[in-house]
């Protein structure tokens, strides 16, 4: 059983956790393949992203803007259409706009009343403010992957927060959806971590990696943690 309330601060990954980067994701790739003609079911194009995602986030560092466009052309490459820098560069823009889930807002504002928070996410710090403006609520600190020039699951991120926060690692709750590139690593670090399963009873990780990370709690959602922790 967690004990709640010997953390001082609570860590975020934000797209897939916050803010609903699945259906983000389909929504640019429905922009960026139109006039494709029939396409994969939703949870394959989901797999397909996760592929090219993690590929081009390999070798030298490159802001994710650059990452996504790479997966803009790979997509288009894959069902033969020809390459188009305008679609993709709107591919890559679209993250600033994707929504949040309909509980993250309600369920940030009542954690803010109780604990410090923070993110740690793999993005560009201006697609990053475009989410947080409609998060609506003030973290402590922003950690992405364009201010340490490196990609979760490599561990910079989880080691700049626990700096930025000068907390120990067992003051800190680690919350995220993605097993491969939080929980794994976090655990790994010492951080006790909650598992938001957002893809809760559908098959396959979706736009994740597989992983056998095991969490400390998991749950279907933020309403849910909150509950649990005593902030409904």
């Amino acid at each position: 059983m967690i004990d709640f309330n010997r953390f001082a601060a609570l860590t975020f990954d934000c797209y897939g956790t916050l803010i609903d980067w699945e259906g983000g994701i389909l929504r640019a790739l429905g922009e960026l393949l139109s006039g494709c003609g029939p396409l994969p079911s939703h949870d394959q194009l989901l797999e397909l992203f996760g592929q090219f995602e993690s590929q081009a986030e390999q070798g030298s560092f490159r802001d994710y803007r650059e990452v996504l466009s790479d997966v803009a052309h790979r997509f288009r490459s894959e069902f033969r259409l020809d390459s188009a820098a305008d679609r993709s560069a709107a591919f890559a823009a679209s993250v600033a706009a994707w929504p949040p889930f309909p509980d993250s807002v309600g369920a940030l504002s009542r954690l803010a009343s109780r604990y410090r928070l923070a993110i740690v996410s793999n993005v560009d710090d201006d697609l990053f403010a475009g989410s947080a403006s409609q998060l609506e609520v003030e973290f402590a600190e922003v950690v992405t992957a364009q201010q340490l020039r490196s990609y979760k699951p490599r561990p910079a991120h989880f080691h700049e927060v626990l700096r930025r926060l000068d907390l120990s690692v067992d003051r800190v709750l680690h919350v995220a959806q993605s097993l491969h590139h939080d929980i794994a690593p976090a655990r790994e670090l010492g951080f006790t971590c909650v598992w938001v399963n957002r893809r809760a009873g559908r098959p396959g990780g979706g736009a994740t990696p597989p992983s056998v990370a095991t969490p400390d709690l998991e749950v279907p959602d933020l309403s849910s943690l909150c509950r649990v922790m005593g902030l409904a």
